[in-house]
């Protein structure tokens, strides 16, 4: 379970960056929704639900 979250991260790390030309535009949405993951990742670990 947590490999599998790891690598969610970890794509999601490198689809927030804007390292493309047509992603330029696309603002905080790719890092906002990252962190929106982390939060919830981080209250299910606090639960004790992963």
């Amino acid at each position: 379970m947590y490999t599998i979250l790891v690598i969610l991260l970890v794509l999601l790390l490198i689809g927030a960056l804007p390292a493309w030309p047509y992603s330029r535009g696309w603002g905080y949405y790719p890092s906002g929704g990252l962190g929106l993951v982390l939060v919830i990742l981080l209250v299910l670990v606090l639960a004790g639900r992963v």
